[in-house]
């Protein structure tokens, strides 16, 4: 029995150590009985971020992109945007109170546990292009690049407010973090490109 317990520690400690934070169903998925992720974790073994999310204790918060990690286990189909993407590509000063991700658009809307979460739907090319992969904490999280980035921030300007998106651009083509063509380009597949096009002239 001990070393059956042993096996299970093993195991599950291994799962969250490959994996960066660990569902309860990929533990189930791997031959675990979710009973043992109480046992690990009142033995300090495992954390508990919320409700079906483990992590190995030493990387809760080593990164401080640590929510981007958490909501990208949370929402498997979703992609980290708009102003969460901002602040990893350093291009705003703003401290979102939650991490925004853009998810399909007839996908069910997540029920966030622990982290906070702000959604937004897109479909198509909207949803799809542009797409990055960082890791954090070990697990690779989702996001927009810069330019996709900026143009659904015009895109979705009520929520984040314009000043926010064009502060982001100028800093984008100072920095030269983008060009003006891959802006349009992404302009163009969230329609926004009559929008932009004025202020990137401007700013050239």
């Amino acid at each position: 029995m001990a070393q059956r317990h042993m096996n299970h520690r093993e195991r599950a400690l291994s799962l969250t150590r490959a994996r960066g934070i660990a569902r309860a169903r990929d533990f189930k998925a791997a031959g675990i009985p979710l009973v043992y992720l109480k046992r690990l974790t009142d033995a300090g073994d495992l954390a508990r971020l919320a409700r079906g999310l483990y992590q190995n204790p030493e990387g809760v918060g080593v990164d401080i992109a640590h929510d981007l990690a958490e909501a990208a286990r949370l929402v498997p189909n979703g992609v980290v945007s708009l102003v969460s993407a901002l602040r990893q590509h350093e291009l705003t000063t703003q401290l979102p109170h939650a991490v925004w991700m853009t998810i399909p658009h007839k996908a069910r809307t997540p029920s966030p546990a622990g982290v906070g979460l702000e959604i937004v739907r897109a479909t198509g090319e909207a949803l799809t292009a542009g797409v990055e992969h960082v890791q954090v904490e070990g697990v690779e999280v989702p996001i927009y690049g810069v330019a996709k980035t900026i143009a659904d921030c015009f895109k979705h300007r009520r929520h984040v407010g314009e000043d926010v998106a064009i502060e982001a651009l100028r800093d984008a083509l100072r920095q030269r973090k983008t060009t003006p063509s891959e802006l349009m380009k992404y302009a163009a597949i969230d329609r926004v490109a009559s929008r932009m096009e004025p202020f990137i002239k401007a700013m050239q």
